[in-house]
């Protein structure tokens, strides 16, 4: 806590270097709303796409997710300085090109969403200068950005994943027809091509002929350097989030939500943020008491096993052999609407509420 105000201090981060920019400014929108102003007094930083960090206004509606009207963090001239050393947590501001203090912050509350972000590079920044922060720390938020790398250690752990391989793009460039056939070999159809360290299913490709691999490839090495193909899953769409608790307490995890798909190919950046009639969120999914039971704890163990903080969104499908994890999310959408705070709301945690449990959460765990 600082000396000059009771209230705990947050700087909320959002935006960012990645294709998921406008969703983080939206989930940063949310927050900002809801967050409870009696305990907590926020000081907005937006990271443009360009890498500038600046002081944001503290106005929601400016960051609200329109379709017409996207939200964006633009360079205002500002920026912040982080503090230069572990013995001080004072952040400071250049503002017409005088330096000054914005005073010390007791937490980072990183809403930040793919790449640059989510995927551990911001995290160790912030673990380099001894600032706490909500969310998974540089080995999780890594491994579970990767998807690659997320299948490894939840294989590894006895976890079933959806199976498929990865393709580096040097490969598909240099071999490009023994990796089409060891592809065709490997996958039926219908096959999801994916970038590997991408969120919010940009750069996701159904493919269901041969004739469309090329394109579908092509779409994903525009993300990301390696990407994975997977035989498409024939069962329902699950999500379960999880709540990392206090010291000493194993980590919680609500009620499932379904994605139901109303019409489309399957659950891609429009159906998700764009065409509200394009999928149906169901929540809480309709399960049996063991189904919920069975797929809450694979949720947690798949937490734990990639050493996750904070919260988590693990996705599964349930098809005729029982449950798989699909992937995990270490920083999943979080506006009010988003599957992760209205599982949690259907657990008994309303979205202002939840801001809340994380923020202690984290600083219970960061005072250790």
């Amino acid at each position: 806590m600082t000396e000059t105000t009771n209230r705990t201090r947050v700087m909320v981060c959002f935006g960012g270097r990645s294709s998921e920019h406008q969703i983080s400014c939206a989930t940063a929108a949310g927050v900002l709303n809801a967050i409870n102003r009696d305990k907590f007094e926020v000081i907005p930083v937006g990271i443009t796409r360009q890498g500038q960090w600046v002081l944001e206004e503290d106005r929601p509606e400016k960051f609200r997710l329109d379709p017409e009207n996207m939200p964006e963090v633009v360079d205002n001239g500002t920026r912040i300085l982080l503090p230069d050393a572990v013995t001080h947590r004072e952040v400071r501001v250049i503002r017409d090109g005088e330096i000054s203090s914005l005073g010390e912050i007791d937490i980072v509350f990183p809403l930040l969403h793919g790449p640059y972000g989510e995927d551990g590079t911001v995290q160790g920044m912030l673990e380099l200068v001894g600032l706490p922060f909500v969310g998974s720390g540089v080995l999780a938020s890594a491994a579970g950005m990767d998807k690659h790398y997320t299948k490894l250690v939840l294989a590894s752990a006895g976890v079933r994943v959806a199976p498929g391989l990865t393709v580096q793009q040097h490969d598909w460039e240099t071999a490009h027809d023994d990796v089409t056939a060891k592809i065709f070999d490997t996958c039926d159809f219908p096959m999801f091509v994916k970038p590997a360290r991408a969120g919010s299913s940009v750069g996701v490709s159904k493919v269901k002929a041969a004739a469309e691999l090329d394109e579908a490839m092509r779409v994903a090495f525009a993300e990301d350097d390696h990407v994975l193909i997977e035989t498409g899953i024939d069962g329902r769409e699950l999500e379960v989030a999880v709540l990392e608790s206090r010291p000493g307490e194993r980590a919680r995890a609500s009620v499932a939500g379904e994605i139901v798909m109303e019409r489309g190919e399957f659950y891609d950046f429009e159906s998700k943020y764009l065409d509200a009639s394009a999928a149906r969120l169901t929540c809480p999914a309709d399960l049996t008491d063991a189904e919920l039971a069975e797929m809450q704890e694979l949720a947690i163990r798949s937490f734990e096993a990639l050493g996750c903080s904070s919260l988590s969104r693990v996705d599964f499908f349930l098809d005729a052999d029982g449950f798989l994890v699909n992937e995990i999310n270490t920083m999943p959408g979080f506006t009010p609407i988003s599957m992760f705070p209205r599982c949690w709301a259907e657990t008994g945690l309303e979205y202002p509420e939840l801001i809340t449990e994380l923020i202690e959460v984290a600083l219970a765990h960061a005072k250790r």
